[in-house]
Formats: structure tokens, C-alpha cells, sequence
């Protein structure tokens, strides 16, 4: 089984999922399977078939994110230095092109989130960025083509 590494507030919030869906979702599901069976015939049932349906999805996500939290492991964000961009670093990057400022967290890939600019390591941009000081001028390749950025502000 592959370790997968994450922040303590990714992992809490792994947990709080799986929370939820054992002990919200799953008895909702069991629910709609008990009344869609007490309708009687289960041949022609489309309900009960749909309550089927979603659980075995509901178990499936279950089952994933328990062998994703027991793969986890937590980084310890007290050893992270801003002296370059590394992982758990916030960057502002400047586009070079267009001038636009844009600030990102470097996460793992189970907590990228780009609405709360959290991107992933193994994105373009997080991977031209890795390693490179306040300063640097980075030429990265992205699905859109070349962009060329510099680094701004490094911070934790």
C-alpha cells in the first residue's frame, strides 16, 4: 500500500468525511432501502434499485478513505522553511506575461483544492516552482504552453 502524505488539516478533514458518511449517509441509505422494500415487489422497484445503487457507491467511498487514512502519513509543518518552495510553502508568483499576481499552496494531491488556492505537487506549476528562491524567474510548461513566472514572497 502506497504511504500518502498530508497535513494534519487534511487528515482531519478525511476523517470528518468518513464520519459523516458512516454515520450520516450510510443509515439515510438504509432507510430509503427498508421503505423502498416495503413498497413490495422488488423486480419493478426503480427506487429500491436506486437505493442499492447508492449504497454500494456510499461503501465504495467508505472502504477508499479508510485505506487512504490508514496510508496516511502527517507531515510535520513545524520542519518547513521558507528559504524555497517546497511543499505546505505559500508562493506569490507574478506572471511575467500579463503581470497577474497569484498566490498558491503547495499540497499533496488528496488536498489540492484550487478555490482555496491550495494546488497540487505534481501540477506544472507547483513542479517548476519547487526548489527555486524569492527572486528566481521560472519558465514553466503548462497545458496552456509556456508561462514564465516570478517569485514573489515565500511564506509558510
Amino acid at each position: 500500500m502506497a504511504i500518502t502524505y498530508m497535513t494534519q488539516e487534511g487528515y482531519d478533514k478525511k476523517m470528518a468525511e468518513l464520519a459523516h458518511l458512516e454515520n450520516v449517509e450510510r443509515p439515510e441509505v438504509v432507510r430509503a432501502i427498508v421503505e423502498a422494500r416495503d413498497k413490495g415487489d422488488l423486480s419493478e422497484n426503480a427506487e429500491y434499485d436506486a437505493a442499492k445503487e447508492r449504497q454500494g457507491m456510499l461503501e465504495g467511498k467508505i472502504a477508499e478513505l479508510k485505506a487512504l487514512i490508514a496510508s496516511a502519513r502527517i507531515i510535520d509543518e513545524s520542519n518547513i522553511s521558507t528559504d524555497e518552495v517546497q511543499l505546505l510553502t505559500k508562493v506569490t508568483i507574478r506572471n511575467l506575461k500579463n503581470k497577474a499576481q497569484m498566490t498558491y499552496t503547495i499540497v499533496t494531491e488528496t488536498e489540492a483544492n484550487l478555490r482555496e488556492g491550495k494546488i497540487s505537487i505534481s501540477t506544472p506549476i507547483a513542479k517548476g516552482l519547487l526548489g527555486h528562491k524569492v527572486g528566481d524567474k521560472v519558465e514553466v510548461q503548462a497545458p496552456a504552453g509556456k508561462m514564465k513566472f516570478e517569485i514573489l514572497k515565500i511564506e509558510v
